[in-house]
């Protein structure tokens, strides 16, 4: 292999390590953290399975989001969920064997950028034009923004404009799959796009952008509002009563 080619097999192994890992430490610090108060946002649901939909709608259609700023729901909900589909259409380039449902979702997964690439410019505009939100943006916010459009207009880019070699492209991320390193593709616009993807991976667990795994550990979010039925104990103050 080139030594190109080796640069970017090391990138990406090491972007997994660092992201996986990451990751999996901060979501293990969400559940270490206590929470000694029932601070659920009412009206909050009295079930647990009231609590399961409740995330559900929040996940899924930013319910808060839309209760607050119709404008950012708009944007943010283009942007999240034009991401959605374009990764699951990226699952082609990890399995040898395309399933049906899958190969039904590229079409949507290849317009779904467009998607992906507005919401994400209506989402940076307002840290811009909105004075509350520019006065507490900072140089990360713009980063993580500028990097995300990279990869969404380079992504692009690539199935509208520069067309690269699908099939060597899927032997590469294959290969490293399978711990049997393969040559990446020399295209200029492929090389910017899994360089920025590799970045955003290096950097996730210690951005914002760990809002994402973050929500389902919100207290204010995954609490049942029964106060008076059961009273919350916090893990330590549980051991200390014993």
């Amino acid at each position: 292999m080139s030594t190109l080619s080796i640069v970017y097999v090391v990138l990406f192994y090491a972007a997994t390590l660092l992201f996986v890992v990451g990751v999996a430490k901060k979501i293990l610090q969400y559940t270490r953290s206590p929470a000694p108060l029932k601070i659920p946002t009412t009206p909050a649901p009295t079930t647990t399975s009231g609590v399961a939909y409740r995330m559900a709608r929040e996940v899924v259609l930013f319910e808060s989001l839309f209760k607050s700023s119709k404008w950012t729901w708009i944007f943010g909900w283009l942007f999240h969920f034009g991401m959605f589909l374009v990764l699951v259409r990226h699952l082609r380039y990890f399995m040898a064997d395309v399933p049906f449902w899958l190969a039904a979702m590229q079409p949507f997964g290849k317009y779904a950028a467009f998607m992906m690439v507005a919401g994400l410019a209506g989402l940076w505009a307002r840290r811009f034009l909105v004075d509350r939100v520019r006065y507490i943006s900072t140089p990360s916010d713009h980063l993580m923004l500028a990097l995300l459009m990279g990869i969404g207009i380079s992504g692009a880019l690539m199935t509208f404009a520069a067309h690269t070699d699908i099939v060597q492209l899927k032997m590469f991320v294959l290969g490293l799959l399978r711990f049997a390193p393969q040559p990446v593709p020399q295209d200029p616009v492929l090389l910017a796009h899994l360089a920025m993807v590799a970045v955003l991976m290096i950097i996730f667990p210690i951005s914002k952008l760990l809002h994402a795994p973050g929500v389902f550990f919100s207290p204010t979010r995954n609490q049942v509002d029964n106060p008076r039925e059961r009273r919350h104990l916090a893990d330590w103050a549980a051991q200390l009563e014993k």
